[in-house]
């Protein structure tokens, strides 16, 4: 089993869409994915709650399957999000002066993976 640390900061859908497919199916086949949401892709965040929305489906089954690992604190305060953050019931992470750093994932044996 490998692990996989999904660091996410495009807030483009079309690309995110592409971070749920494939942390469901990193898991689907044995793996341990973890979605970090970054940079702008904090903005996705009261959108993905919408049931009209095309990737709410895809965004319920990633936290039914507790593959999120959390949200950035500082990103998602300074791009108004951080309440939707705290309603979904997100962790905040900010280790690294309000941001999650990549190294504690190096750290623990974790594959690095941008989008």
């Amino acid at each position: 089993m490998k692990k996989f640390a999904l660091f996410v900061f495009n807030g483009d859908p079309m690309c995110f869409v592409h971070v749920l497919l494939n942390a469901l199916d990193m898991k689907e086949k044995g793996h341990a994915p973890r979605i970090i949401l970054e940079g702008a892709s904090v903005k996705l965040l009261p959108e993905l709650v919408n049931a009209a929305n095309p990737l709410n489906k895809l965004w319920t089954r990633v936290l039914d399957q507790d593959l999120v690992e959390g949200v950035c604190k500082a990103c998602s305060n300074k791009l108004g999000t951080l309440k939707d953050a705290e309603k979904q019931g997100l962790t905040l992470l900010g280790d690294m002066s309000g941001h999650p750093s990549m190294v504690e994932y190096r750290s623990n044996d974790f594959e690095l993976i941008t989008f």
